[in-house]
């Protein structure tokens, strides 16, 4: 019952979040502190507490029967991979409560109980081994989602919470169509009714209707990735969610389709998925110079940033369908890095609203002279979307070139091109942003104070607050994740470790005769401090 525990805890906290209300407002936020680090701590435990073989491929695996008579089970299962993203989503889940704190004002109760219920679903889509039970768990992560925009949003809330669900749920329906397509199938070939992802991968379905199925699973996942054509809706609910979401959304939501891709494409229809590489491959580069070119004309930073999260996205995509071991360990550690650079960057945005009530770069610049904490940790985390040397991002990038150009080196040529335009897009933010000359300098902003507070003690209203730059809690929260940056730049080793498995029992499908063995050159990834 342990990886079960590790889904209650946000769905029990959930609730006493939204009846903690009652006794006080601010009750919600310490539930959700409280069971966020209780959550990690477990994690940690399952991992590094317990004793587990060290030869098996799964750290834990628990099944409860769910509906015998269909042969459906609750099976629950934890590798490598699903702990590296299970991290990230509750460490995420910190940083977004960290911005919700003096955000969230309204309604707060039930505000954190949608905000752990979401992080309930992903963690359940982490760990589902049964498709049914794994669309069930895609479906409840969506609905809270959908509160946290149309509830807590901007002024068009409604509409991108609306087009979010759309999009997203139009791709649920078309897998849940898949799923039963697979077991039906399944059924036929081997007699054996079963949606258990451990069966089904033992013999994949042989039919012709293996490769639109297997094209059913690829739409749902980059829908949510997302990738082009299917990105639309990103923008939106970006630009219209609170800060906390468009975190939760940027740095975990959109990782459970590359997931996807990873843990159920590839394995189960490895034919049909290499019919299909060319295509995604170049759906992959369209998205990455589409998203650049998009992001550098953007002059709401949200936008801009959101933009930048479909080129980069991108990436997972081009990684995946390479069928190549180096590009497929350059997609996870992209979806790891951009988790936490682009989460970052959300923050940043959300801070510099809450202090000037804008977001246009045209209104919003030379930052670094009134706020020079924060725009030190902009200019850091825009280096690190950029993809400097030294840091998470340029690792993974470099990984899925180089596993993309022993497959595929045009496309690899193609995604090149998408890294000098982020440097483009990135250092057009940070000059517009931080340096230049100051709409909000200090002469202003003292001038504008006094006169605000004159006027506002002659009408007997309270004077407006002055502009502060980070705060303790926030500077720490942001240090954290710099340092997690440059560890997973100078150091990725530990994380290949904790991926390789999987990753290698992935590409092991596609290895043909004449490639070379993978296991001699993954000593090569180890970077010599």
């Amino acid at each position: 019952m342990m990886l079960f525990t590790l889904i209650l805890l946000p769905l029990i906290g959930g609730v006493i979040a939204c009846w903690s209300q009652r006794v006080h407002q601010d009750a919600p936020k310490w539930v959700t502190c409280l069971c966020l680090l209780l959550s990690l701590a477990f994690l940690t435990s399952l991992k590094f507490g317990t004793n587990i073989d060290a030869s098996n491929l799964w750290l834990v695996d628990e099944t409860l029967a769910w509906i015998p008579r269909l042969n459906i089970s609750a099976h629950l299962a934890m590798d490598g991979l699903s702990f590296v993203l299970i991290l990230l989503t509750l460490l995420m889940g910190l940083v977004g409560l960290s911005s919700a704190w003096n955000e969230i004002s309204q309604h707060t109760g039930f505000f954190y109980g949608n905000y752990l219920w979401t992080l309930a679903g992903i963690i359940g889509v982490f760990l589902a081994m049964d498709l049914l039970l794994f669309f069930v768990f895609w479906e409840v992560m969506l609905v809270p989602m959908y509160f946290l925009i149309a509830i807590w949003g901007n002024e068009n809330r409604r509409y991108a919470a609306l087009k979010f669900f759309l999009f997203t749920q139009t791709g649920g329906l078309l897998m849940l169509l898949s799923i039963i397509a697979l077991a039906v199938i399944h059924y036929q070939q081997t007699q054996i009714l079963s949606f258990d992802y451990q069966i089904l991968v033992q013999s994949p379905i042989e039919s012709e209707f293996a490769k639109w199925i297997c094209l059913g699973f690829i739409i749902a996942f980059i829908v949510k990735l997302p990738a082009f054509p299917f990105h639309s809706w990103l923008p939106d609910a970006h630009t219209q969610a609170p800060t906390p979401a468009s975190i939760i959304l940027a740095a975990v939501l959109l990782k459970t389709g590359g997931y996807g891709l990873l843990r159920f494409v590839l394995p189960l229809f490895p034919d049909a998925s290499q019919f299909w590489s060319p295509l995604m491959m170049g759906l992959a580069g369209v998205s990455i110079i589409y998203g650049a070119m998009m992001a550098f004309s953007q002059t709401d930073l949200k936008r801009l940033v959101a933009y930048s999260s479909v080129s980069h996205m991108g990436f997972v995509l081009l990684g995946c369908f390479s069928l190549n071991f180096y590009a497929l360990q350059g997609a996870v550690m992209q979806m790891l890095a951009h988790g936490i650079s682009t989460a970052a960057l959300f923050m940043l945005v959300g801070l510099i609203q809450h202090k000037f009530h804008t977001r246009d770069l045209n209104q919003v610049r030379g930052l670094w002279n009134t706020l020079p904490k924060l725009s030190a940790m902009g200019l850091f985390f825009g280096v690190a979307s950029l993809g400097m040397p030294g840091l998470g991002n340029f690792i993974a990038e470099l990984l899925v070139l180089i596993g993309t150009f022993k497959q595929a080196p045009m496309f690899a040529l193609v995604a090149t091109s998408g890294l000098i335009l982020a440097a483009v897009y990135s250092l057009r933010m940070i000059q517009k942003s931080f340096f230049g000359v100051s709409v909000n300098s200090d002469e202003n902003i003292k001038t504008e104070t006094e006169n605000s507070n004159k006027l506002d003690s002659q009408t007997a209203h309270p004077p407006k607050q002055v502009i502060t730059d980070l705060n303790t809690k926030e500077k720490i929260t942001l240090m954290l994740m710099c340092l997690a940056l440059i560890l997973m730049g100078l150091h990725p080793q530990p994380i290949f470790n904790l991926v390789n498995g999987s990753l290698m029992e992935i590409a092991l499908l596609f290895q043909t005769p004449f490639q070379a063995p993978l296991q001699p050159e993954i000593q090569l990834l180890e970077v010599q401090l």
